[in-house]
């Protein structure tokens, strides 16, 4: 199929790509990699009037270190993440988590702000965002904003993203000592969106007891979930199977995810719990080898 007639524009700079999305509204969209938004556009399921495509506007696209946080622009492709020295060392969940998105030709082409903004509950980022507490910092016709990711996922596809504003950067904290973490989803086949999906982190203070557990997952909800109770009963134990097993048990319950054409509700619940405990036994083996 073909798209619905649409107008097109390039600005070379963020203040312009601000000015044209402002005065289309709600009838303007942005194109940078165009790995959601052009097959919608195909069928149909997407009619802009305007198209603003932000290609052009190099300033986006770097990732760089402040602070101890790592800062990537909207505009930086997955695959210079996926590739990056920087992202494994201050970020390595992150960088564990984007080899899962689609294949490598989708990765050289979608963007880091494309896939945060498109806001899929099955999409690796946003669950990585949530886990990690990570800023969305916005730039509009009235200024500069920042949101934490939690804040950012309001549901399917769904952000609070106001007419004109751009996802511009996104801000990942400090990786703290004696950390680990793990990233695991089960799909159909590589490639495909998940069934499910989680991301974790484990830091373990001197005497190796866990603090700061972070717990969310991914394609059980109409956002990525953070598990606050299961994250509870992992604060200030010891590591161990018996304990993994009760924080999986408490994941299964918590969640309330939808049947669909490619899995069961019950089906997934059972996956999520399975890959949470997995995920918090290779999480705790890696941050005992930062100890």
């Amino acid at each position: 199929m073909k798209p619905a007639a649409f107008e097109y524009v390039a600005p070379r700079s963020l203040r312009k790509a601000i000015q044209a999305l402002a005065q289309a509204g709600d009838e303007g969209k942005i194109l940078a990699g165009g790995q959601s938004l052009v097959p919608m556009m195909a069928l149909r399921l997407a009619r802009p009037k305007l198209l603003v495509d932000i290609n052009r506007i190099q300033k986006l696209a770097y990732i760089r270190k402040r602070n101890g946080a790592l800062h990537i622009g909207a505009l930086t492709r997955q695959r210079e993440v996926e590739r990056s020295d920087l992202v494994r060392s201050a970020c390595p969940l992150l960088y564990e988590a984007v080899p899962f998105i689609g294949h490598t030709h989708i990765r050289n082409r979608g963007t880091i702000g494309g896939t945060l903004a498109h806001a899929d509950p099955a999409a690796e980022l946003p669950g990585v965002a949530v886990a990690l507490d990570a800023a969305l910092v916005l730039e509009g016709p009235r200024g500069e904003r920042t949101l934490r990711a939690e804040e950012f996922y309001l549901s399917h596809y769904a952000t609070p993203v106001e007419a004109g504003e751009i996802l511009k950067e996104v801000r990942f904290p400090p990786w703290p000592q004696r950390s680990g973490c793990s990233f695991l989803e089960v799909s159909r086949r590589h490639g495909d969106f998940a069934l499910a999906g989680v991301a974790v982190r484990l830091s373990l203070d001197p005497d190796g007891r866990l603090m700061d557990p972070r717990i969310t997952l991914i394609a059980v909800g109409a956002t990525p979930q953070r598990i606050a109770k299961a994250e509870d009963l992992l604060r200030g134990e010891m590591a161990g199977d018996r304990l993994f097993d009760e924080v999986a048990s408490q994941v299964s319950k918590e969640i309330e995810p939808e049947s669909d054409v490619h899995a069961s509700a019950e089906y997934k619940r059972h996956v999520a719990g399975v890959l949470t405990r997995r995920a918090l036994r290779l999480a705790s083996e890696r941050a005992r080898t930062f100890v």
